[in-house]
């Protein structure tokens, strides 16, 4: 079985954040490979506005290039919207046999994860990686079978913050691969998407 992680989000537009966090999370050897899976809508989400759906994707995929065990899936964009995770999983499964997946969130989902809807078969039937968010103490002796919490660094950059900083007119170089902020600004300037919410 290839144990493959599931690193879900809107990646808005996605930053060296998130590449960082799927970095240490396939160096950790927790998994063999890790998606990035961009979600078309966020059930606890869903009264904000997304850069297209599209343009994530593709971002998300320049983002991911050169990085050894990273790849982007887009299966959650052939799947009835809200997107759940627990469907999402489902159907991994049900196409690839071959690989056992974890889910990959961060402290703060981890501490809401009891409202994600049917949360409880996801832990019973699958490993959870929790990386460490700023704000969100987590008691690694106090979680539950199955759980792990991966202690790393913190990357203090959200893309809220990029879509503002964008909105400003800043340089954004620190936190977006060069190709990344390339391809975002032209999308921008060209009116095939805007900054949202």
């Amino acid at each position: 079985m290839i144990r493959t992680g599931i690193f879900g989000g809107s990646f808005n537009p996605i930053h060296l954040g998130h590449t960082a966090i799927a970095d240490a999370v396939v160096a950790s050897g927790l998994v063999d490979q890790l998606w990035l899976m961009v979600s078309p809508q966020n059930p606890l989400k869903r009264d904000r506005r997304l850069l297209d759906d599209q343009l994530r994707l593709r971002l998300a995929r320049l983002a991911v290039e050169g990085h050894e065990g990273l790849s982007v899936c887009d299966l959650e964009y052939e799947l009835p919207r809200p997107s759940y995770m627990v469907h999402t999983l489902e159907e991994l499964c049900h196409r690839w046999p071959d690989r056992l997946f974890s889910l990959v969130i961060g402290a703060d989902n981890w501490l809401h994860f009891d409202h994600w809807y049917r949360h409880d078969l996801i832990l019973a039937r699958h490993g959870i990686i929790v990386y460490p968010r700023e704000g969100y103490p987590i008691r690694p002796d106090r979680l539950p079978t199955g759980v792990t919490y991966l202690d790393m660094p913190l990357y203090p950059v959200s893309s809220t913050q990029i879509r503002q900083a964008l909105r400003d007119g800043q340089d954004c170089s620190r936190w977006l691969d060069p190709r990344v902020e390339t391809a975002l600004r032209e999308a921008l300037s060209k009116g095939e998407t805007d900054l949202g919410q």
